[in-house]
């Protein structure tokens, strides 16, 4: 055997078959500021289960009663209006005075009526749908006044009216892509509208 050949059981350094050592695993880095725990490989969280409570109204028996709830609602006001501008400016203004204050207790009036008209306002009695609380409990004068009054008049058309009613057009279109079919001012007031 020659002096400078390397023994034949040894690979050389430059054979490509030779066994080398698995790398070693690569050191864990600390997460980054502000990751969740855990990392960000985390599983995706389960998706929101259906719903599972009674039948729910659909998008076009609300705009039907938002329409007859407005109509019946204004229509003493606009009986006061059209006699201002038919002449007759005090009784007008009387008749549309009581109209205004009519149409402001409508809604808390008819919907916190007991028993099965509960949540109900004609309008909303008149296309079988009703305003159901997610507590179970009824509705009261205060709520009806909060969620029709507060959030849907004050929040979404008079505050909305200043961005040109952009958020009153997506709390009405809302429930079209809402799996629940629920409204902002629902979501706000927590709430569900149910066939009745």
């Amino acid at each position: 055997m020659e002096s400078g050949a390397p023994p034949p059981d040894r690979p050389r350094g430059d054979d490509p078959t030779a066994r080398q050592p698995p790398p070693a695993p690569a050191p864990e880095r600390p997460p980054a500021a502000g990751a969740p725990p855990g990392g960000w490989e985390q599983e995706i969280a389960a998706r929101p289960q259906q719903w599972t409570g009674p039948p729910l109204a659909g998008w076009w028996r609300r705009v039907g009663a938002y329409i007859l709830d407005g109509l019946i609602a204004w229509l003493v006001f606009y009986i006061g209006v059209t006699i201002v501008v038919a002449g007759a400016e005090v009784t007008g203004a009387l008749i549309a005075l009581v109209g205004l204050v009519a149409a402001f207790f409508y809604f808390p009036v008819t919907m916190s009526r007991a028993g099965e008209h509960n949540g109900k306002s004609l309008g909303k009695q008149a296309l079988e749908i009703r305003v159901a609380r997610d507590t179970g409990e009824p509705v009261t004068f205060g709520y009806a006044l909060l969620r029709q009054f507060v959030v849907i008049y004050l929040l979404f058309q008079v505050v909305g009216g200043v961005a040109f009613g952009i958020p009153w057009l997506i709390d009405v279109l809302w429930p079209l892509w809402d799996r629940e079919n629920r409204a902002l001012h629902d979501m706000i007031v927590t709430s569900h509208v149910l066939r009745a």
